[in-house]
């Protein structure tokens, strides 16, 4: 559950910037204070940098970044609720994250209480190695893994998440035992995988294109292979079935008024639709997706099955 500290910090963040209009005013109507559940440096930081400029320039407000990590992003969206819902504190969310962290546990918070109101990107799976690694391939890495059972590490970010995913399925499909090693975020993997502390890192094609020549990419998972990087083969091409990723969005606590959520969907997917935005995203090795308030059960409602079916192997 959350802590006493923790509740404290969100409750500044929100009273410190609490406006004092209504749902009926223009929003927003001051700086709006983006609370990241991670570490800087990863995706969701980065996402949240690029979106500044633009919210500003659509809104004439800021929008101030600030952290909470802790628990995989549980210690923030546990106190989601207790903050005011006023439009002016909001939140990033991540998936699989809030689906399977209640599936499997007790964060402090259920699925159903995270009122998202937009899915803005997609980032795919990427099996990364440093630049010095002996794997060359992804059979190098079954053939490892198969000769040392449990013996192959595999940095990722949290427990529970798409990362933690990944390296199921590629057990599940190839039949080898690796050892998953979670990390606070996805800065933190970067910095686990070039330093040598993993074998390799269940990434993404966003951190593949922040480390260039310092990482090799084994395979993406994607339909398709990915037009930054052409030479990596996906892991279909290889036999085995990974199509898969995480997305992020932005969450509302559950007192914000519906025009409030129905305006910061709109904000948010104006910035989606920015020109320089998409293709600084794009060139970042990210996936713009664009899932609105309105969209939003019904996505979820997918997403919800489609982690169901693998939930209870991430106890094992």
């Amino acid at each position: 559950m959350i802590g006493t500290t923790t509740r404290r910090l969100i409750g500044a963040a929100s009273l410190a910037l609490m406006g004092t209009a209504g749902a009926a005013l223009a929003y927003p109507d001051g700086p709006v204070t983006y609370i990241i559940p991670f570490n800087a440096g990863g995706e969701s930081d980065v996402t949240a940098r690029y979106q500044q400029a633009r919210f500003r320039e659509l809104t004439g407000h800021d929008m101030i970044v600030q952290y909470l990590p802790g628990a995989g992003g549980a210690q923030a969206w546990a106190g989601l609720n207790g903050i005011s819902g006023d439009g002016q504190t909001i939140m990033g969310t991540n998936l699989p994250h809030i689906v399977l962290q209640p599936m499997l546990q007790d964060p402090g918070y259920t699925t159903e209480v995270i009122t998202n109101v937009y899915m803005f990107h997609f980032t795919p799976d990427a099996l990364m190695v440093a630049n010095d690694s002996p794997f060359q391939t992804v059979q190098d890495v079954i053939d490892a893994a198969n000769a040392m059972p449990g013996g192959v590490t595999a940095g990722g970010s949290a427990t529970n998440s798409a990362n933690h995913i990944a390296n199921q399925v590629f057990m599940n499909e190839t039949g080898v035992e690796t050892t998953y090693i979670p990390y606070t975020g996805t800065g933190a993997t970067e910095t686990a995988l070039v330093g040598g502390e993993v074998d390799m890192l269940w990434g993404y094609t966003t951190v593949a294109v922040r480390q260039g020549d310092a990482t090799r990419v084994l395979a993406v998972a994607t339909e398709e292979r990915h037009p930054l990087f052409p030479d990596s083969p996906t892991f279909r091409e290889l036999g085995i079935e990974m199509v898969g990723g995480a997305y992020r969005g932005i969450g509302v606590p559950a007192s914000t008024p519906e025009e409030i959520r129905t305006q910061l969907s709109d904000i948010i997917g104006q910035i989606n639709q920015d020109p320089s935005f998409r293709e600084q995203m794009e060139n970042d090795g990210y996936a713009l997706i664009d899932v609105p308030y309105a969209e939003m059960d019904a996505f979820m409602a997918e997403r919800i099955e489609a982690y169901t079916a693998i939930a209870q192997q991430l106890q094992q």
